[in-house]
């Protein structure tokens, strides 16, 4: 197994632990820190991060070139969009509609998914090849499952702030793959210079480098 599928089995089981905080439960139908998200539908999000991988495997490989990692953030409709643009809308959708079976199915749902992704990808090949939800490009499976850990870093975040609890704290194994990610995401949306002020220099800093 790659050391990005095993990153991403730590991540997947980060995820399904915070879902099965008493917290999340307690608060599933109260607004969330996403605007347009309960916090049930931002915890169905967050597993779905998971639930994606089985379903994603599942799939014959794609034919095709696949792209590279960043070139498929060059083509995701919901990057830049704004919070009222479809691509977003669906999302928050999404989330809301898988959200509705309730805290415990999901949790559920989402261990059982994290016992299945563990022999899947010890069995997949290095070069594998998928298909991921975002559009019908190819990517590569180890280039998916970095997609995969940068939504679980980053809506584990927002999940736990909505309830009141902790961030989980994930490895290097899986920040330094996302760390990377987002870094190159913000120098593509606000410029070299831009990031590097905003690391190093805070009293010429530009307000925001978010990578979205």
């Amino acid at each position: 197994m790659t050391a990005i599928r095993g990153a991403y089995l730590v991540a997947a089981e980060s995820a399904a632990a915070l879902l099965d905080d008493p917290a999340v439960a307690a608060g599933w139908d109260k607004p969330s820190a996403l605007v347009g998200f309960s916090v049930g539908g931002l915890a169905a999000h967050l597993a779905t991060q998971v639930l994606f991988v089985p379903r994603t495997l599942a799939q014959a490989a794609p034919e095709g070139e696949p792209v590279t990692l960043l070139g498929h953030y060059g083509r995701v409709t919901w990057l830049g969009a704004d919070l009222d643009e479809e691509a977003n809308v669906a999302i928050r959708r999404g989330g809301e509609q898988v959200a509705t079976d309730g805290a415990a199915a999901l949790v559920e749902h989402t261990q059982a998914a994290v016992r299945e992704i563990r022999g899947l990808l010890a069995t997949e090949p290095d070069d594998r090849v998928v298909r991921g939800p975002a559009g019908p490009w190819p990517l590569r499976l180890d280039d998916f499952l970095v997609t995969r850990m940068m939504e679980i870093a980053v809506h584990s975040d927002d999940l736990a702030y909505s309830v009141g609890i902790g961030t989980p704290d994930l490895p290097s194994s899986v920040l330094d793959p996302v760390v990377d990610l987002l870094s190159h995401l913000a120098v593509r949306r606000h410029g070299a210079t831009s990031v590097l002020r905003a690391l190093s220099r805070a009293e010429r800093a530009p307000t925001t480098i978010s990578a979205f």
